[in-house]
């Protein structure tokens, strides 16, 4: 459990600054002098000004933006602290390092000349910082000297530090060694979309995902459940029509929720749904058009009628003709049983028929791995009569295909942790021989080169981004890298 610590004082720093710590950008700052190393401290942001004449000679591009709002932010008269830290040590950087120290902070090489300038040294303080349980305000001051008291003593714990203990052991090392960036590339990616994580909830998990792999956050993602997806859980609750009953609902309406429901599922699985193919009386329930043509039937309730497959078949010629009707897969929805009569004419004019919740199970593994549904595969298993079996053998297999490329993922995972302990490198890459003796080790059935290196370039694609990769000359010597995890539930 960790130990209690208590802070009567406060470091101030410009707040552009404080939100660069805080989100593991960089883990120093530029002291005017010394700080005892273990000395601990609230992180107070100031609005200290820059003696420049805009903050685009002083901040590095991919950080302009983000240090434009923290500036737009600051408050008049109270401050927000978030954070504390602890000093882990000073070093003095001479006039010749600034070229390769810039890289690996947020400041230009301009400011740290402008900085060494005002100073006998360059002094550049390594910082541990972990965040408060609560964002405290604190009145905000006129003089900021380098240190300033609390009013009262605050109480914190290294529960939530910014960087896990070897993510900033690695960051560390590379500025002490004054080591490259190995990808600034991603930070200028990480720069451009940071505006979009407010609005983007896609934009904000490759946000997440780029941090971590640059090694600016060492927490593991995790997945939190999307609001605009709870629709999924009640597609066979609206295919059950004594729900709607219980709720006092006609008939008809309780169809058309489920006929509704049944639209939004399909689509969300990738199919194109003609709009102008409606229910109600005499109007067709759902035609899909695309990646291939699917007359749908859907009937709430607790029994799938008799002569529903007829009802599809005479609905489906009056609106698409009988030869499209004939040669489009057909599919009734349905949470009851089908009559002895519906599964003979399924058979015999090749109907398909699912139960509500094989369709929820469906949407739900589309929602849990977008993209997971192959829906020309999906097709194979659209056999005449009850299939929800059928359907099931397919969720199953793709669950195991998932399941493969997880494995795979972590296996190069592995790698790159055991090559850390051992190495120099921040992102080692391996080769597909090396990637397959590791995951052959542990899993089987066992894999031949060919087959892992088909699955290296699918997870490496800048569509799926969970690995990278660095092309060889042939596709042996191709090599690849983590970036980050697919979590299996």
């Amino acid at each position: 459990m960790s130990e209690s610590v208590i802070l009567d004082t406060a470091l101030c720093l410009p707040a552009s600054e404080v939100e660069a710590l805080i989100q593991g950008r960089m883990i120093v700052t530029m002291p005017r002098s010394f700080i005892n190393s273990g000395r601990q401290f609230v992180l107070y942001p100031t609005d200290i000004s820059i003696n420049l004449q805009s903050y685009e000679q002083y901040y590095r591009p991919s950080f302009l933006s983000i240090a434009q709002t923290v500036l737009a932010q600051q408050a008049c008269e109270k401050v927000m602290v978030k954070a504390w830290a602890r000093c882990e040590g000073c070093i003095l950087h001479p006039p010749e390092s600034l070229d390769s120290l810039s890289p690996l902070t947020v400041w230009t090489k301009e400011a740290l000349q402008q900085t060494l300038g005002q100073r006998p040294h360059l002094v550049l303080a390594y910082l541990r910082v972990y965040l408060l349980p609560q964002s405290l305000e604190i009145i905000l001051q006129s003089q900021n000297p380098q240190f300033r008291p609390l009013d009262s003593s605050l109480i914190v714990s290294e529960i939530t530090p910014a960087l896990n203990d070897r993510t900033f052991a690695q960051r560390k090392r590379q500025l002490e060694k004054l080591e490259p960036p190995l990808h600034p590339e991603l930070e200028e990616l990480q720069s451009a979309i940071a505006s979009l994580t407010i609005s983007q909830p896609a934009a904000k998990q490759l946000d997440d995902d780029i941090k971590v792999f640059l090694g600016w956050s060492s927490d593991k993602l995790i997945t939190q459940p999307d609001s605009n997806l709870a629709w999924i859980n009640d597609i066979a609750k609206l295919g059950d029509r004594s729900i709607e009953q219980d709720e006092k609902k006609s008939n008809y309406q309780a169809g058309t929720d489920f006929e509704n429901i049944a639209r939004q599922s399909l689509e969300f699985l990738g199919f194109k749904v003609e709009s102008a193919f409606k229910g109600g009386a005499g109007g067709l329930d759902l035609y899909c058009s695309k990646p291939y043509p699917i007359v749908c039937e859907c009937k709430a309730g607790r029994l799938i009628p008799s002569r529903t497959v007829e009802e599809l078949l005479k609905l489906g010629g009056m609106h698409l003709g009988k030869t499209q009707v004939l040669t489009s897969a057909k599919l009734v929805i349905g949470p009851g049983n089908p009559s002895t009569d519906t599964l003979k004419a399924a058979k015999e004019w090749e109907v398909s028929i699912i139960n509500t919740m094989t369709l929820q199970k469906l949407v739900e593994l589309q929602a849990k791995y977008p993209g997971a549904i192959n829906l020309v595969e999906l097709q194979q298993y659209l056999e005449p009569g009850q299939i929800d079996y059928k359907i099931d053998e397919y969720i199953d297999k793709a669950e195991r295909e998932m399941n493969l490329r997880s494995q795979m993922i972590t296996a190069v995972k592995e790698l790159s942790e055991q090559d850390n302990e051992t190495s120099k490198v921040t992102h080692p890459s391996f080769t597909v021989t090396e990637i397959r003796v590791h995951y052959n080790a542990t899993h089987n059935p066992r894999l031949n080169d060919e087959l892992v290196h088909d699955l290296l370039i699918e997870l490496s694609s800048p569509l799926t981004g969970y690995l990278g990769r660095i092309k060889g000359s042939d596709w042996k010597s191709d090599r690849f890298y983590f970036l980050r995890d697919l979590p299996i539930n």
